[in-house]
């Protein structure tokens, strides 16, 4: 279980988007993907999946060995996470 990690300083009040960063040949991404349809049955979130192979070389970089990743604002998780991860993520980015 990783813990969110701080990436920025916010402060905006909208809910943050939540994006999941993968690739479309990553089972574990799917996997990710399972679990936050599993949220927002229970909680009103929305996500979308975003695939790193798009993203600029830097960013790409960064997440390549570390994907799925989850970032909501200014938070990140990266797998492997479960769902009460992701409850415990939604509670800190209300």
């Amino acid at each position: 279980m990783t813990a969110p990690v701080s990436l920025t300083t916010s402060t905006n009040s909208a809910p943050a988007p939540w994006l999941l960063y993968g690739t479309s040949e990553c089972h574990l991404c799917d996997q990710a993907e399972q679990l936050l349809t599993q949220l927002a049955q229970a909680l009103p979130i929305q996500w979308q999946r975003q695939d790193i192979t798009l993203l600029d070389q830097s960013l790409y970089a960064r997440l390549e060995q570390h994907i799925p990743v989850l970032s909501v604002g200014t938070h990140e998780l990266q797998w492997p996470f479960g769902l009460t991860d992701l409850y415990h993520l939604a509670q800190r980015t209300r």
